[in-house]
């Protein structure tokens, strides 16, 4: 099933950078990227309403990230960054390999492989890749934990990845069903959240006592770095990925003058969910310190 063009449009002269996520989490991606280029535009849009994406099949992620992605085209999106392990995980590869090029023919007359126009067309990137690329010159011993959603932990998308650039790297994963339900609770200092996050701690790293980074392989996760620290013997590095998946886009925007100069520059953002507004101000709050303004959108 091809992209198409829908009826939401923002004007003609925003061209942002969409941030899509499943919740919550991927705010703490658009938090670096806003502290990395805040020159740059923002979109944010969290499908608040369906989650969490987690548990579901590989099929409705893809649909529902589909969905998303095809709205931020139809704001003014050229580039839509997947702020969501778990789309990254069971979407993006389909959305980049099989939908972009019917969607970048049909909107732009692009023919993937030939000249045919100025510029490459619409992108989505993902927050996997970057991790990956970095994961390398950050451990010693070789032996690399996740831990992360049930789903993003089966689609074994990180190992796979890893294997390709660091085939040395032995990778484990855990998955932490309620994490990201503790952080949305509010109940990330509290001593349940202690409580769950050394379970799974421990039984990551009786899975593979060697291992001495861990990378956080849900966008939630930053929010429970402190109880993270605390059960995480003090010689294993922790890695978040917003850092590096800002440090991956301004590059890409290096390497890819044609989709820099597209991307409208007025440090503003936008947010929207398809919950209740006020509910996502109260999460939004609680991970990125502010106020935010919010509206509805269905997909």
């Amino acid at each position: 099933m091809s992209l198409s063009c829908g009826d939401i449009a923002m004007s003609g002269h925003d061209t942002p950078i969409g941030v899509f996520d499943s919740g919550y989490g991927g705010l703490t991606i658009l938090q670096q990227l806003r502290r990395q280029l805040p020159q740059y535009d923002f979109v944010y849009l969290g499908d608040n309403a369906r989650a969490p994406y987690g548990p579901r099949s590989f099929d409705v992620v893809y649909d529902f990230t589909r969905q998303a992605v095809l709205r931020l085209f139809d704001m003014g999106c050229h580039l839509v960054i997947l702020g969501c392990n778990t789309a990254s995980a069971k979407a993006l590869r389909t959305i980049q390999q099989n939908d972009l090029p019917i969607y970048n023919k049909e909107r732009y007359g692009i023919i993937p492989g030939t000249a045919t126009s100025a510029w490459s067309g619409n992108r989505v990137l993902g927050v996997i890749r970057p991790t990956v690329e970095v994961i390398g010159s950050l451990t010693a011993t070789r032996h690399v934990g996740i831990v992360a959603t049930e789903g993003t932990v089966r689609s074994e998308s990180y190992t796979l990845e890893i294997a390709k650039f660091h085939p040395d790297i032995v990778v484990t994963g855990q998955s932490c069903p309620l994490w990201a339900a503790i952080v949305e609770a509010g109940e990330a200092e509290s001593e349940g959240a202690e409580f769950f996050v050394r379970k799974r701690i421990t039984q990551l790293l009786d899975k593979d006592p060697l291992i001495d980074t861990i990378i956080l392989g849900c966008t939630h996760y930053p929010l429970l770095i402190n109880a993270i620290r605390k059960v995480t013997p003090q010689h294993i590095r922790i890695v978040p990925q917003g850092e590096y998946v800002a440090a991956s886009l301004q590059d890409y925007l290096h390497r890819h003058p044609d989709m820099d100069a597209r991307c409208s520059k007025g440090g503003g953002i936008h947010y929207y969910t398809t919950e209740s507004p006020d509910r996502f101000k109260e999460c939004a709050a609680m991970f990125l310190h502010e106020e935010v303004q919010v509206q509805h959108i269905d997909l």
